[in-house]
């Protein structure tokens, strides 16, 4: 239930080729393809054409002419002028499946891109909510709270914008990046947007790092492990906020957690932002909630289905007041969270609606070449996940019990109306500036490979 790209909804209508092309039509490494190049790109769409016929969940593949669409992809590959061209056709091939955790890794993506903004939608429209120190961005006069208009020249929408994001950062970046944004006083600001460029290195066989590669990954891992770590404020015995940014924690810390909200009479778990994580921290975070076991979903997979249940850890439950914080960030794992909770009726969701992105999902690795070699490859769906009231949250999302969005005077001057507002149900006085500070934004650490 982890997702290894973006949090990311899926487009209502799949863009073509020629449109994805148009929207970002000048990558960072354009060039002309050269006969090795496009046989190098013939046999990536082979081989990944392949992993999805293999192992997708659906083996009718939701009734699609798979193999047409291998033999138009071809076709087009054969013809494409450039390379980067010919890696958006082997795209477009996975993005006919409509789901969000299908999708194509190129070549090149050892590459990091670094635009020095984080921008969302919120409700309709989407907003910058972070600038990075010294950036780029912050130099042509980026602000949170901007309204973000284009993409270069492309309207975001809660629709459009995983796939923006998507060609930017994977398929095909691009150093500089036109942008126009919208100040909160209604000025509007066209600029272009040089992205931080670093290269990374993947290593495929731990045995073999050594020297600084060893080091370098001991430091990326911890920088992974601060950044997921679990943050919490309590507010005397009548409260406890938790943040989690992703479901990464062992049973023994969450059962830390949990012995720590029992203490308080209500309890604010902040999924906001939390793209998913692993099975078993929603079991064991679930678990410390309801007194009796509870089902999460069924996972059908390709050949069987099979029920996904929370075990109730008698010993340590929370059974106080529960309020659940969403937004459209919160994806897979944080999405499955809070309709349990709903479907239960244990608590309040509050907030933005969710992603709707809740398959499950693996990475099929694979290379090509000698001298170079090139790394590319496949997320390819292994299962589809059905709440137990019979519906898929794929493409849905989770609405919240109570819709609050925070305006663009709120995200600009870092205060946090959903957070004071949910302290306010449980009867904890907390203005909105003083929620906006209980757990400032962290930029990670350029650390690794």
């Amino acid at each position: 239930m982890s997702r290894k790209l973006v949090s990311r909804d899926v487009f209502a209508v799949i863009l073509s080729v020629s449109i994805m092309v148009g929207m970002f039509g000048t990558p960072a490494f354009s060039q002309r393809i050269s006969r090795s190049d496009r046989e190098m790109a013939l046999a990536m769409l082979d081989v990944v054409a392949t992993d999805v016929r293999k192992d997708y969940y659906d083996p009718k593949l939701h009734g699609l002419d798979w193999d047409a669409k291998v033999r138009q992809a071809r076709e087009e590959i054969e013809k494409a002028p450039e390379l980067e061209v010919a890696y958006l056709q082997i795209a477009a091939v996975l993005e006919a499946l409509n789901d969000s955790h299908t999708f194509f890794v190129s070549p090149g993506f050892t590459q990091k891109y670094d635009y020095g903004w984080r921008f969302q939608m919120v409700g309709k429209r989407c907003y910058v909510t972070h600038v990075r120190p010294g950036s780029d961005a912050e130099a042509k006069g980026i602000k949170p709270g901007d309204q973000v208009l284009t993409l270069n020249g492309f309207g975001p929408t809660r629709e459009t914008l995983w796939k923006m994001e998507y060609v930017l950062e994977t398929l095909s970046p691009m150093r500089v990046l036109p942008v126009e944004v919208l100040s909160p006083s209604k000025k509007v600001l066209q600029v272009d947007i040089r992205a931080r460029v670093r290269q990374t290195k993947i290593i495929r066989d731990i045995d073999d790092v050594v020297g600084r590669d060893k080091w370098r990954m001991r430091l990326a891992t911890e920088e992974a492990k601060r950044m997921a770590r679990v943050r919490y404020e309590e507010f005397g015995p009548e409260l406890m906020i938790v943040k989690i940014p992703e479901f990464v924690q062992s049973e023994l810390e969450i059962e830390g957690m949990i012995d720590k909200a029992r203490k308080h009479s209500a309890l604010i778990i902040d999924l906001r932002g939390n793209g998913g994580g692993v099975e078993e921290s929603l079991k064991h975070w679930l678990g410390g909630l309801f007194a009796n076991d509870v089902k999460i979903a069924d996972r059908k997979e390709r050949t069987k289905t099979t029920a996904v249940t929370a075990k109730s850890d008698r010993r340590h439950v929370f059974s106080g007041k529960l309020i659940v914080l969403v937004d459209s960030r919160s994806a897979s794992a944080a999405e499955l969270f809070a309709r349990v909770v709903q479907i239960e009726k244990r608590g309040t969701v509050l907030g933005d609606h969710t992603s709707g992105a809740t398959m499950e999902a693996r990475f099929a690795y694979h290379t090509t070449g000698m001298n170079p070699s090139y790394s590319y490859g496949a997320m390819v769906t292994q299962a589809e996940l059905v709440m137990p009231d019979g519906k898929s949250l794929e493409h849905l999302g989770v609405t919240p019990d109570e819709t609050l969005l925070p305006l663009a005077t709120d995200i600009a001057s870092e205060n946090d109306p959903v957070m004071a507002h949910a302290a306010a149900l449980v009867g904890t006085r907390l203005d909105t500036a003083s929620a906006g500070k209980l757990f400032p934004f962290e930029w990670p650490k350029e650390v690794g490979f």
